[in-house]
């Protein structure tokens, strides 16, 4: 929404008398370090199009040295090292654990490099952040499952399956969902799940139905939709004919396939292009100096454990159900049709009209 304000303004393609002068011309190095392979987002979308609009926003004189952790905060340092001795112009990081991630984000800065936490706000002293409004993307979920499990909510058991609590974000999607869960629903087991691994979620679900009963559990407040499959896969491998409402987050593949299907109630959907091109807007204009452009971008603040009123863009999400995947997650070319609707899932999207 700010880079779509931006432009139409004339600020990011108009007139030279809005921008600062330059301290650096388009042949600038940024380097992106994003944190694991599990959730397909990172290498289907957020890297290609960091890449694209770095090349678009510099004559295809810019370009994007990347590197991924695959959920290895040690690696992830030695990566972001790397980056420091390659002399980098510009750091974007989401981090594995944004505590760990602190001492290279010194480093960083030391050498000169400055660094915008993606994704996930990184400890340290960083110059700004790029993510979506986390809290909301809890409240949404939260709302979402109240409002499907209806009249009586408030003494229905639902299982609360949160994130990593590495992640600052998994506790900004707690604290949202809480918001709307809080007195609403039955909390009758709340687990976290480590790295926001899926054989994780697996096992703690399982420790859920045995202490709750899977024909107590009226719904699941699943983080994401990695936790929400995991979960899915259990009650279905334990026999459940219908799967009672799950949430999600992300709006991957085989998530969209599941709530086509009807086994997964709702994700939440974030345009990750939109996210990706800020951030890339965001790290061109700080290392060029365009700090009308910059400032404009970051028209947020947020606070971290070690600083405070950080410069912040943050992007709005969406509810994604069966009722709205043509009007978001096709509509914005994050999927195909044809990708959705494979033989398994065809009546179930004709029922829909996905055509």
């Amino acid at each position: 929404m700010a880079a779509l304000s931006l432009a139409g303004c004339g600020v990011v393609d108009g007139g030279s008398e809005t921008k600062a002068s330059p301290t650096k011309g388009d042949d600038i190095k940024v380097g992106l370090l994003l944190p694991e392979t599990e959730n397909t987002r990172y290498e289907k979308f957020d890297y290609p199009i960091i890449k694209a609009e770095v090349a678009k926003l510099t004559s295809n004189k810019g370009t994007v040295v990347y590197a991924n952790a695959e959920a290895d905060a040690k690696k992830q340092a030695t990566q972001l090292q790397q980056m420091i001795d390659e002399k980098v112009d510009v750091l974007l990081v989401d981090a594995v654990d944004s505590k760990a991630i602190a001492t290279g984000v010194q480093a960083a800065k030391d050498a000169g490099i400055p660094v915008i936490a993606y994704d996930r706000l990184a400890e340290g002293p960083i110059d700004a952040y790029v993510s979506f409004d986390n809290e909301l993307v809890g409240e949404v979920q939260g709302k979402a499952l109240v409002g499907e499990l209806g009249a009586g909510s408030a003494s229905k058991k639902i299982i609360m399956m949160n994130g990593s609590l590495t992640d600052p974000n998994a506790a900004q999607f707690k604290a949202g969902a809480m918001v709307e869960l809080q007195d609403k629903v039955d909390i009758a087991e709340a687990y976290d799940t480590k790295n926001w691994d899926p054989v994780e979620a697996k096992k703690n679900m399982e420790k859920a139905i045995a202490a709750v009963g899977l024909d107590n559990i009226a719904g699941v407040y699943a983080a994401n939709d990695g936790i929400a499959g995991a979960v899915i896969d259990v009650m279905k491998t334990m026999g459940v004919s219908t799967v009672p409402p799950v949430t999600g987050q992300d709006a991957e593949l085989a998530a969209v396939q599941r709530i086509v299907k009807g086994d997964q109630f709702m994700s939440v959907y974030k345009s990750y292009p939109q996210e990706a091109s800020v951030a890339a807007e965001m790290a061109v204009s700080r290392v060029q100096g365009r700090t009308i452009e910059f400032d404009a971008l970051a028209s947020d603040k947020v606070d971290s454990p070690t600083d405070k009123n950080i410069l912040a863009a943050l992007v709005p999400v969406v509810a994604l159900t069966q009722d709205n995947v043509k009007d978001t997650v096709v509509q914005d070319g994050i999927y195909k049709i044809k990708e959705i609707c494979t033989p398994d899932y065809q009546s179930a999207c004709n029922a829909l009209d996905l055509k």
